[in-house]
């Protein structure tokens, strides 16, 4: 089994387009569960898709077993190992650029995506943390990539002869083979850089606490501007096509006593660079998309036709608006999407390519709409997830998953795979459910179907979030790449799984996603995990005693709650890194007599809310360095059920942080997790 899983990894690991189609052998072919979970979470995972601007180059991630390089691709030609990394050594790579005609290459490896200026990650547990570098790479020399300096956010100007990277605040530039040499130091963070087309000016917004600001900074005047600043955020600020504008999204939160308010929170402002007036150019009507939420990518695009493009759930639904930049009335581009997931204008201007789930809640397709007439057409098919449409040049590609593929790069036209194409032949399609919880809401999730004819065991799966959703194929996020590969070794294993789509969740509209008295208002989400138990334990075969829950992140709160609420519903859990005291600061806008009773709901909505009935068994997991949830939420929860006689087990990743960052260490926590629930719901052999 050893010498076949190594055999595997080295095909895996070798370039070229003879192996864009890798097949990983059947369950049937080996017995050992164990190192059948080891060689799917060894599979590659391709992530970080970008193209260049103006020629067909196309750059991405690859994550095979914990080790990281970036792939380069130019359309039509093999992909091209650009470095040479070889160890599950915790440094993630990101932040990838190409220079506009694809022939230089920037990335960032060492610290964390989610948090760049917060510490740096020693997941491997070294003498000294490895250090946030921006590496350049000549797409035309083999020479290894080379660092730039410390930092992140790489962007190449125009021209593609200057780099822009940035640290803590200090905003740095690289020209040809001189010293990088700082433009400007702010008081925030910044992010979201841009050049202007002639590459003399560079846009960025920086966050500040409360809120944030557009900045132009004029490099060879040593120039530096804040543009329409308000009592609230700015993001996503966008040149114009000649570069004499900004425009940008300015909005406000609501206050707490008003979070359901239909009043007008948001716009789209333009900014005149050289006079600093703002106009303007789109306000959202009150009602349904009053407040402002955005897809899951870039959220403003000024075209070469003129327009603003940019989402707005007046209807309900997160769609894709477009507004002459000039003036006049805003047009719903894409009016049966339901959901839109992240969008792109057409190099040209004139269109929009845009992921959406129309027809089906639980799809992914790509479509097109054309700005000028509204006509649409589908541009990927049936049993195809398709993510984040990137154009380089004027050849589109996204990243495609299915039941048996996780995320791979693809040319749309012909759906020609970029890079390898790996693929679990073994692995059957999940089924698409509903079922209905006590209130009457209608909730989704994806049913993977135990084998075996005996009893069974059956297991809950909550995602995290909770603005996720779930999909019966891979996921294109690492995190749930993995949790998707888990269930489906459950469901080998003999157990009955069920992914739930719980209401807060994503893609089936804002009334679910914003449903009243979720999380710290009152967990009606739990209402949605119960009802998919109980939907488990009447399946035919399923041992309704032996029903156990598993989730991460917001899953981990989930899960924690079924156990301390519904013990005798839920026979064990495993918690990874789970919320266990929601109770919080409460915000100004309420009176000191009122705070008390928010508090009182944030406690009851937490799983120490209910901790005297907590009788099951749990494995609860955490990585001490995590900076999404703290890791005192987990020491809080092992003390207080030590202090009840409520049996436990724990796994301490030192280092690690929420989104484990090395194989080793998802390996252990999912090993254990089919260990735990092995021992404590018995599976069928």
């Amino acid at each position: 089994m050893r010498s076949l899983f190594l055999v595997l990894t080295a095909l895996l690991l070798s370039p070229g387009p003879a192996l864009a189609q890798v097949d990983v052998p059947d369950r049937a072919a080996n017995a050992q569960s164990a190192d059948l979970l080891a060689e799917r979470l060894a599979i590659p995972f391709a992530s970080g898709l970008v193209g260049a601007e103006l020629a067909p180059v196309f750059a991405w991630v690859e994550n095979t077993r914990g080790v990281r390089n970036v792939m380069v691709a130019r359309a039509g030609e093999a992909p091209r190992q650009v470095t040479d990394y070889r160890e599950d050594d915790g440094i993630e790579i990101y932040g990838l650029a190409l220079s506009p005609d694809g022939t230089r290459l920037a990335f960032v490896r060492g610290g964390d995506a989610s948090f760049p200026d917060d510490g740096l990650p020693n997941t491997a547990q070294r003498v000294e943390a490895p250090n946030q570098t921006v590496f350049f790479a000549d797409l035309s020399s083999v020479s290894p990539p080379s660092p730039m300096g410390q930092g992140h956010d790489p962007v190449f100007s125009p021209d593609g002869r200057k780099l822009l990277f940035t640290r803590a605040g200090s905003i740095m530039v690289r020209a040809g083979e001189e010293d990088a040499r700082r433009i400007a130091d702010l008081r925030g963070n910044a992010g979201d850089f841009s050049w202007s087309p002639d590459g003399s000016k560079v846009l960025f917004l920086e966050s500040r606490s409360g809120h944030s600001v557009v900045g132009v900074i004029d490099v060879a005047q040593s120039n530096l501007r804040y543009l329409g600043a308000t009592l609230g955020y700015s993001s996503d600020p966008v040149f114009s096509p000649d570069g004499g504008s900004v425009a940008f999204i300015q909005f406000r939160d609501p206050p707490a006593r008003f979070a359901d308010s239909r009043k007008s929170f948001w716009s789209v402002r333009v900014a005149d660079i050289a006079t600093g007036a703002v106009r303007i150019a789109w306000s959202a009507p009150e009602g349904d998309g009053g407040q402002y939420y955005g897809t899951r990518g870039r959220n403003l695009f000024w075209t070469a036709s003129g327009h603003l493009l940019f989402p707005y759930e007046g209807s309900g639904w997160l769609h894709v608006l477009a507004v002459p930049a000039a003036g006049g009335p805003a047009r719903d581009l894409t009016p049966d999407a339901n959901e839109v997931e992240n969008f792109v204008p057409t190099p040209d201007g004139h269109g929009v390519i845009y992921s959406a789930n129309p027809g089906n809640l639980d799809s992914r397709t790509l479509w097109q709409a054309d700005i000028a007439s509204g006509q649409t057409k589908r541009l990927t098919g049936d049993g195809q997830y398709a993510f984040f449409p990137t154009y380089g040049g004027e050849r589109l590609a996204a990243t495609v998953t299915d039941a048996r593929s996780p995320a791979h790069m693809v040319l749309v036209e012909g759906m020609e795979p970029l890079g390898r194409k790996p693929t679990i032949a073994g692995y059957p399609a999940p089924e698409n459910v509903t079922f209905t919880a006590e209130d009457g809401t209608v909730v989704h999730g994806q049913y993977f179907r135990g084998v075996g004819n005996g009893a069974r065991p059956a297991l809950i799966f909550a995602h995290g979030g909770p603005r996720r959703q779930m999909v019966a194929a891979f996921h294109p996020y690492f995190y749930y790449h993995n949790t998707y590969i888990r269930n489906q070794e459950f469901a080998a294993a003999g157990y009955d799984v069920l992914s739930v789509n719980y209401r807060s969740g994503t893609n089936y509209g804002r009334a679910f996603r914003e449903a009243p008295g979720t999380g710290r208002d009152g967990a009606s989400e739990y209402r949605d995990i119960v009802a998919g138990a109980r939907w488990l334990a009447a399946r035919p075969g399923v041992d309704p005693a032996r029903i156990g829950i598993w989730g991460g992140s917001w899953g981990g709160y989930l899960t924690a709650l079924a156990l301390a609420r519904d013990s005798d519903l839920f026979a064990a859990g495993v918690d990874l890194h789970g919320v266990h005291a929601m109770v919080r600061s409460v915000p100004d806008s309420y009176a000191p007599d009122e705070v008390l009773a928010i508090q009182r709901l944030q406690w009851d909505s937490s799983p120490m809310g209910a901790i005297d009935e907590w009788r099951s068994p749990v494995l609860i997991v955490h990585g001490d360095d995590d900076r999404n949830v703290d890791y005192r939420q987990s020491l809080l929860l092992a003390r207080e059920l030590t202090a009840r006689g409520v049996p436990f087990e724990e796994l301490a990743l030192p280092n690690e942080r929420h989104d484990f960052f090395r194989y080793a260490s998802w390996l252990t926590a999912l090993e254990a997790s089919g260990d735990f629930f092995e021992r404590k719901l018995e599976p069928s052999r």
